[in-house]
This record gives structure tokens, C-alpha cells and sequence, in this order.
């Protein structure tokens, strides 16, 4: 199965955790600080990281985004905190998912199966909308032939966007497909993610309208009028 590296300085938890994946067939591998979990993932380069927020030394929103200076790898926040201003700081500084707990077996699983099947290349075609081109198997877009650098979820997002091109994709399809079955709920997820994927395509020259929000329903990726038209 997959190697998950787990930052986590709760004994029960990381026990708790580790007895989850093993049961399933992952390889765990344990940090109980923030430094050591920075260090673990740098040489050991798992698959996935699960990652507590109330780390002794350093806050897990500062390791989250040490790593996200280096390393797309998934990362699943597993925290007590369930405030949603602390799932958008998260998220804001590239988590993946976030779970809070206390947590069910069940949904620790689902969700890490979501980011890991995000991080894994699918078989799409090369998708194209207008100056925008995805290309799948490599796991990259373009615009006007300037590439983009997208977090894994930026990236998930803007694929089924462009899969749907010219169509409302709802808010809940969006979830479900990018978040897993039980994020559907979980909007402010898509608002900051739309809000930075809007961001960087408008910088390579998209047009802003490009992607558009339908108030209260979905987003939907419009293809650009050619120029003179």
C-alpha cells in the first residue's frame, strides 16, 4: 500500500493511527515534533502525511508550510481544533484535507484514500479551454504556455473544472469529487481554493471571467471568446 509519515505528540493518537493503517496494509512511519516530522519527511519521502496542528515546538500550520516550500506530497491535518477559521488557515497553507477529532476509522481512511488517489496521476486525456492545457499524466496545466504551480488540490480542482468546461459543476459534485463523500458540506473549502486557483490563472493571463462563480450553485470554467470575436 503506501507509506504515511505521522506528525502527531499524542501517544493514544499515534497508536490509535497507526493501528487504522496497518490494518489496511500502509507502512507508518512517527515524528512527535514538528522538526522531526520536517527532517522524516525530507529523507524518507512518504507517500502521504497526516499532521497534528498542537505540535510542541512548532505550530503544524508553520510545518505545513515549511513543507509546501519544497514538496507537494498529500497532507491530511488531523487536529482537536474544529474552529473553521483553523480549517481555513490550514487549508490556506496547503493542507489537503482535515479531519478533526476525535475521528472514526472509517472516514481517517476515506479521506486519506481521497488525497492519495489526488496525488496519483490519472488517465484523462489532455484537457485544453482556451489558453488553458492540462496535461494528466503529468500532472501540470499551462497557460498561454506559461506554467502554472498549483498544490495538489489546486490542481485536482482546476482538472475537473476543465473536465466539465463551459458547465456549472455544483458546489457539492466539486466537494465530493476533489474532498471526498464527506466534505460535501465543508463550502469554505472551495471558496479559498477557487479564490487561489482564480488568483494564479488571471497572473499567466487567463481571463477573470474565466472562471466564474453562479451564486449560490457551483463555478464553472468558461471557455474564452478567441480575440476580435
Amino acid at each position: 500500500m503506501s507509506n504515511i509519515l505521522v506528525i502527531d505528540d499524542e501517544p493514544q493518537i499515534r497508536r490509535l493511527v497507526r493501528l487504522v493503517l496497518e490494518g489496511v496494509g500502509h507502512k507508518v512511519r512517527e515524528a512527535t515534533t514538528g522538526q522531526d516530522g520536517l527532517v522524516e519527511a525530507a529523507s524518507r519521502q512518504p507517500d502521504a502525511i497526516i499532521l497534528d496542528l498542537g505540535l510542541p515546538d512548532l505550530d503544524g500550520v508553520t510545518v505545513l508550510r515549511r513543507l509546501r516550500e519544497w514538496t507537494l506530497l498529500p497532507v491530511l491535518i488531523l487536529s482537536v481544533r474544529d474552529a473553521e477559521e483553523d480549517k481555513v488557515q490550514a487549508l490556506d497553507a496547503g493542507a489537503d484535507d482535515y479531519v478533526t477529532k476525535p475521528f472514526s476509522s472509517a472516514e481517517l481512511l476515506a479521506r486519506l484514500r481521497v488525497v492519495l488517489r489526488r496525488a496519483t496521476p490519472a488517465n484523462d486525456p489532455v484537457l485544453e479551454c482556451g489558453p488553458l492545457r492540462i496535461d494528466a499524466a503529468a500532472r501540470l496545466a499551462w497557460v498561454h504556455g506559461e506554467e502554472l504551480s498549483l498544490s495538489a488540490t489546486e490542481y485536482s480542482l482546476l482538472r475537473e473544472l476543465a473536465r466539465h468546461a463551459g458547465k456549472i459543476v455544483t458546489h457539492k459534485h466539486l466537494l465530493a469529487t476533489v474532498w471526498g463523500p464527506n466534505a460535501t458540506s465543508q463550502s469554505q473549502y472551495l471558496r479559498v481554493y477557487v479564490s487561489h486557483l482564480r488568483k494564479k490563472l488571471t497572473e499567466r493571463g487567463f481571463p477573470a471571467e474565466g472562471l466564474r462563480t453562479e451564486t449560490g450553485i457551483g463555478y464553472r470554467l468558461q471557455v474564452p471568446m478567441e480575440e476580435g470575436r
